[in-house]
């Protein structure tokens, strides 16, 4: 397949969607499902690159032409100038999803990361934009994980990459709830056992519903959680969003609600499962109705890691003190820049700074952050 504006025939490069979801091999997050989801949001035009590889095999990775790009944790050259650090031009291609913030080289079961890493580089190099005349844009690579970082540094990428966020993972023993809470340090375990009591004790009725049967509670209570940050929404667009969000997803995007009996919810958790691992999307609450009963990590945590087979609660970016606390392993996302005439070439020492004060602020921000760091993630670029 040619390295051309056909990959942008879809949000899957007009790869169908089975063949697609060999290459990622389980990975959600570059899943047709998700790209076409992602797909939906404007700001962009969605694709995805396939390519043959050396060893005979093959490899993909989703890809997206920016303009204008809406999403902040998108806007590569924003985040690389507010870090003192030079920057590829804001407007080009996106090497990754749009949403979800956990991108791979895909090679599927047994592939050759490093063959996979080289075919995909030379392929994005050549790929043109829909929406750029220019054959030189910036082509950049956003939330990456270390081995694939390793594995594209390996085909010939020459700048360093650049430390974005952590990446929570909660584990979930083999043997369920009991066994997570025989994994934690006895002062963890207490707090969460506080914390599902004072929930229990409010009397919530909890019910679990799909997103196509509860979209609208889950735009209302979105819109109350973004009102109490500040930030006013238009309801309605957000509904119609989520609406057809749940019509493409069907069964996949589960939603748990909780509500004082008899009255309409008063909280919600969105979330996918693929395979042993729940996917933690949104969560919102009408505040003025709670009753102070630990509900924000009951619904995200709690009620999802009692769910009968899942082994993962992949909890994303953000509040890592948090995640921590309740278990979580974090894991670094890097910014990596694949053009071949990148500003950020040269910057090795620079990048290499700004990723250690990084790491040490984590480190250095909780006890409980500083255990959960997978340092061996970090180290080589840090």
């Amino acid at each position: 397949m040619s390295a051309t504006t056909d990959c942008f025939a879809d949000a899957t490069g007009g790869v169908p969607d089975a063949e697609w979801d060999r290459l990622a091999d389980g990975r959600f997050y570059s899943s047709a499902l998700w790209l076409r989801l992602c797909a939906m949001a404007p700001g962009s035009v969605s694709g995805g690159v396939r390519v043959a590889t050396s060893g005979g095999g093959q490899a993909a990775i989703p890809v997206a032409a920016v303009r204008d790009e809406p999403n902040p944790h998108l806007r590569w050259h924003d985040m690389l100038t507010a870090r003192g650090l030079p920057s590829p031009a804001p407007e080009g291609i996106l090497v990754g999803q749009r949403r979800g913030y956990l991108a791979h080289v895909l090679a599927g079961e047994g592939g050759d990361p490093t063959a996979a890493a080289a075919a995909v580089l030379d392929a994005v190099r050549a790929l043109r934009s829909p929406l750029h005349d220019d054959p030189k844009i910036a082509r950049v690579a956003m939330y990456l994980t270390t081995p694939d970082v390793i594995a594209l540094r390996e085909a010939g990428v020459r700048t360093a990459p650049v430390a974005l966020k952590t990446d929570a993972w909660i584990e979930i023993p083999p043997g369920g709830w009991d066994a997570w809470m025989e994994s934690l340090s006895p002062h963890r375990a207490r707090r969460i056992r506080s914390e599902v009591r004072k929930f229990e004790k409010v009397g919530y009725e909890v019910r679990h519903s799909t997103l196509a049967g509860s979209w609208r509670d889950v735009a209302r209570l979105l819109a109350r959680t973004e009102l109490r940050y500040g930030r006013s929404v238009d309801v309605a667009p957000m509904a119609e969003s989520f609406r057809r969000q749940g019509e493409l997803a069907g069964s996949r995007a589960e939603v748990v609600l909780c509500s004082r009996p008899g009255e309409p919810p008063i909280g919600f958790c969105l979330y996918y499962r693929w395979g042993d691992t729940v996917y933690l999307r949104a969560i919102g609450f009408d505040y003025d109705k709670l009753g102070s009963a630990a509900e924000y990590f009951n619904l995200t945590y709690y009620l999802p890691a009692r769910i009968p087979g899942v082994r993962w609660l992949h909890a994303g970016t953000e509040t890592a003190e948090g995640k921590a606390l309740r278990g979580a392993s974090l894991r670094p996302l890097w910014l990596l820049d694949l053009s071949e005439d990148s500003p950020l070439a040269g910057y090795d020492e620079e990048i290499r700074q700004h990723n250690q004060s990084l790491l040490t602020r984590l480190r250095d921000s909780s006890r409980a952050v500083a255990g959960a760091l997978e340092d061996e993630l970090w180290e080589p670029y840090c």
